[in-house]
């Protein structure tokens, strides 16, 4: 993995400057801490910080095809990069490198965007047209790698973090109160909207041409669908096996590398199924890593050993403190670049810490499997919901949510409350949105902390609204999973999951995470396979469990979904950093950021901090509020331009007009 820089003159005359491109280089160098170069001609600069994994010796960036027309800066893998290769030499293409980066390039001189349709990975690439004045920025399907943009004075600056857009000065930094607006409504920004006004996110599965003074964004792909008479009519069993043989090529093409490839395992199904089949076919000797927590809710530390003893791996864990989960936090959100609600992102943070220490630049992950083999309560609610709305009186079918929350609903009057919760909004079991507004709605209570001059420049059903538009023209003729799983894979996978609990922080310490799940054409097959075989009754990722039945030990096919959290307010509130939180929090501090009301966070600081067992709504509204200060204080109020370093670049490619050149020459 890498991090990518550039600057465009849209319609300036302005040159960039080498010294700029560095700034932006130096301070998430953190992505690419092997080596540095930079491109730069009269129009364009282009900067690149690299983890080399892949060519290791020859891969240096920028990279040139044979004519030096066109130059490509580049964050992340193909993995079928060798089939196109080969294809490219027999169409008379001649290669300097072996790296992916070079095969990218000269597939897009062949194919233009059209070649994005035949890229299996996870990417986002800027690639120059000197010849045409053209730039070209991607991004991949699910959006698994950054990529940031703003226009400012005639130029279109782009990263892979937002920091680097600040080194640039004529980038203002300010807070976008829609962004918050919709982080405690959706847990995070809607596609394109970042927390900071200006600043663009280009969505996933999207491509940006600039040419000529304008700019264009083009969808190449978004999560499919297909209605029900092009479901897959095979047996469970056939299923199952295609299933298999996927899974298993998408995990041996994520294992080319040229240094090691370790794996997460966390004991649930997902980790554990990507491990055994890695060490079953193609690595008996893997290095395994996992998190292991203070609190028995949050750990899965007796079914990680499990299957540690299962597969004998060479297993490291680390031990993801309440306090080091508390201290950690500001370090995870200059990674993260916005506020959380959770506080599960600080020990992937803290293990990814343990596989650099490890030597280990790559880990394969299970992210994704719950998104598309429905894994998650929210698509189980719905299922539940959806048949309870047939007969919205009924006093039997609600008791049903008793059994997905069995931890939470386990005495009659919690057995009551749980009846008028999830009963609200049964009678709009058509609305779009009817499977995420009791989350959305619960999120929404931790507003009314928000400033008055915040809540007056916020309009929440603006948001709905174009969320709605952003919608297939035949959504509403989708069952119940569909809609669902369509919602949680625009919304939530890529702008939290893949972001605040994977690339950032990997990318934190120098670690590239791959995930096979979520390998297009398992998302593509898998979403011909019929709803009830995914949520079979209630049991969730039924087609998945069943693909490893005789493969893993059944105590692991056979439980119930642990979903993955962190402790939040025993973590925030721990003694080692309440001094911290309690500054932040202080109504000087809250007053001065103007987010929320600061006489409102006081009360509720000294509530939560007498609370035996806080509520979710109010340890969500804990990690929100003060990782809203923290990001404040980072980017707005403290921004360390100053402190960071420019890199040292290794390649210098210098075309500005009357400079001597010498393309790839070292310096």
């Amino acid at each position: 993995m890498c991090g990518i820089v550039g600057k465009f003159n849209l319609t300036t005359q302005a040159t960039v400057t080498p010294e700029l491109l560095l700034q932006m280089i130096g301070v998430q160098q953190h992505r690419g801490p092997d080596e540095s170069g930079i491109y730069i001609d009269d129009r364009i600069g282009l900067g690149h910080a690299r983890l080399s994994i892949i060519d290791l010796e020859k891969g240096s960036q920028p990279i040139h095809n044979e004519d030096q027309t066109l130059w490509i800066i580049y964050n992340g893998e193909v993995f079928n990069y060798p089939e196109l290769r080969n294809d490219l030499i027999n169409r008379g293409h001649s290669f300097y490198t072996s790296s992916d980066t070079e095969v990218i390039l000269h597939h897009y001189e062949e194919k233009g965007p059209a070649c994005l349709d035949d890229l299996n990975g996870q990417f986002a690439f800027a690639i120059w047209d000197a010849k045409k004045k053209e730039l070209f920025l991607a991004r991949d399907r699910v959006g698994i790698r950054p990529l940031y943009y703003t226009i400012q004075k005639g130029h279109l600056l782009f990263a892979s973090e937002i920091k680097a857009l600040f080194m640039d000065r004529s980038v203002p930094r300010e807070i976008d109160s829609g962004a918050l607006n919709q982080i405690f409504t959706f847990w995070t920004t809607l596609s394109e909207k970042t927390f900071f006004k200006h600043i663009h996110e280009l969505p996933p599965g999207h491509y940006l041409k600039a040419s000529n003074g304008q700019t264009t964004i083009t969808k190449y792909w978004e999560p499919p669908f297909y209605p029900a008479h092009e479901h897959i009519r095979s047996s469970p069993e056939e299923i199952c096996e295609h299933i298999q043989e996927l899974l298993m090529d998408a995990i041996r093409i994520r294992l080319r590398a040229d240094v090691p490839v370790g794996c997460y395992l966390s004991g649930g199904l997902d980790s554990s199924g990507v491990t055994t089949l890695v060490v079953k076919n193609f690595n008996s000797k893997v290095r395994t890593f996992g998190i292991r927590f203070d609190e028995e809710p949050f750990d899965e530390g007796a079914h990680q050993n499990l299957m540690v003893s299962f597969l004998r791996t060479d297993h490291t864990d680390i031990q993801a403190t309440n306090e080091k989960i508390g201290t950690s936090l500001p370090d995870v959100l200059w990674h993260c670049e916005k506020p959380l609600l959770r506080t599960a992102p600080v020990p992937l943070f803290l293990l990814s810490d343990i596989v650099h220490k490890s030597n280990f630049k790559v880990v394969l992950t299970g992210e994704g499997a719950d998104e598309v083999f429905g894994g998650y309560n929210i698509f189980r609610e719905a299922k539940v919901r959806s048949f309870w709305a047939k007969q919205p009186d009924s006093k039997l079918r609600g008791l049903l949510i008793g059994r997905l929350y069995p931890y939470i609903f386990n005495n009659p009057r919690m057995l009551a409350m749980q009846q008028s919760f999830f009963a609200a909004g049964l009678e709009k079991s058509d609305d779009p949105f009817f499977s995420h507004h009791i989350r959305w709605n619960n999120t929404n209570k931790i507003k009314t902390f928000l400033s008055e001059d915040i809540r007056q420049t916020v309009n929440s059903e603006e948001d709905y609204e174009k969320l709605k538009q952003k919608l297939p023209d035949s959504f509403a003729s989708w069952d119940y999973l569909a809609r669902a799983q369509y919602l949680e894979m625009n919304i939530f996978l890529s702008n939290y999951l893949l972001s605040s609990q994977g690339d950032r922080v990997a990318m934190a310490h120098s670690v590239e995470i791959r995930l096979p799940y979520l390998d297009y054409r398992i998302i593509d097959f898998m979403a011909k396979v019929p709803s009830h075989l995914k949520i079979n009754g209630l049991k969730e990722k039924h087609i998945l469990k069943k693909s490893f039945e005789g493969i893993l030990p059944q105590e692991i096919t056979s439980r119930d979904k642990h979903p993955y959290r962190a402790p939040i307010v025993r973590s925030l509130l721990h003694a080692s950093n309440s001094e911290y939180t309690r500054e932040l929090l202080s109504e000087k501090t809250v007053k001065d950021s103007g987010l929320f009301d600061s006489k409102k966070v006081t009360l509720f600081l000294k509530k939560i901090s007498n609370a035996k067992e806080p509520g979710e709504v109010d340890s969500m509204a804990l990690a929100g509020i003060l990782s809203s200060q923290i990001v404040y204080d980072r980017f707005i109020k403290h921004f360390p331009d100053q402190l960071c370093r420019p890199a040292v670049p290794d390649i210098i490619v210098d075309r500005r007009s009357g400079e001597n050149t010498k393309a790839g020459s070292s310096t």
